[in-house]
């Protein structure tokens, strides 16, 4: 495949991404926003650079100046390393980012759990625990998107069997989100 066939091939995947779903992820960061919720990203691999980049954006992109008070509380749960590994250690991999939930998630937050396959066992464990204490998950996924489209709250699915292409649409995705957030904070 040359560059312009690949072009053509992400294009074709791009735009099965539902509208109606980008949308009410907007809805749901603003709502968060409004209410001075924290919102919480997650993934692992290549999903939990574009968490770390994603919770960036979204706490700092979004601001107006460095003046602005009331900004997007986001944080990325893929970039505490000390704890990451502690709990890998002692509770399992599994555990990393439910417990980091349980540290300082509270009731009305949000999870936005990144994961290209849907069935990361650490992902699922996370939305679980998410979903029973009352935060609103969000799931964003490639290929049929697994455990997760159906266990999050709300869903954005990249229906493409690519790890690597999925991973680059999450990306623009979550640069489109960032565009349209701007023009509401």
């Amino acid at each position: 495949m040359n560059f312009n066939e690949y072009i053509a091939y992400l294009f074709d995947t791009l735009v099965k991404v539902k509208q109606s779903e980008l949308d009410n992820i907007i809805n749901i960061i603003l709502k968060a926003y409004n209410e001075g919720k924290m919102i919480f990203v997650i993934g692992n691999g290549g999903s939990a650079a574009n968490a770390s980049h994603f919770a960036q954006d979204l706490a700092k992109g979004t601001r107006k100046t460095l003046e602005t008070e009331k900004r997007i509380r986001a944080l990325s749960l893929t970039d505490n390393l000390a704890f990451i590994t502690a709990l890998s250690n002692d509770d399992g991999y599994e555990t990393i980012f439910e417990q980091q939930l349980r540290t300082y998630a509270k009731e009305g937050d949000v999870v936005i759990a990144i994961s290209g396959s849907g069935n990361s066992s650490n992902i699922i464990q996370s939305i679980n625990w998410a979903n029973k204490n009352d935060l609103t998950t969000i799931g964003i996924t490639g290929f049929e998107g697994g455990k997760l489209k159906k266990l999050a709250q709300h869903s954005v699915n990249v229906p493409i069997n690519d790890m690597c292409t999925a991973e680059s649409i999450h990306s623009i995705i979550f640069h489109y989100l960032i565009l349209e957030l701007q023009k509401s904070v």
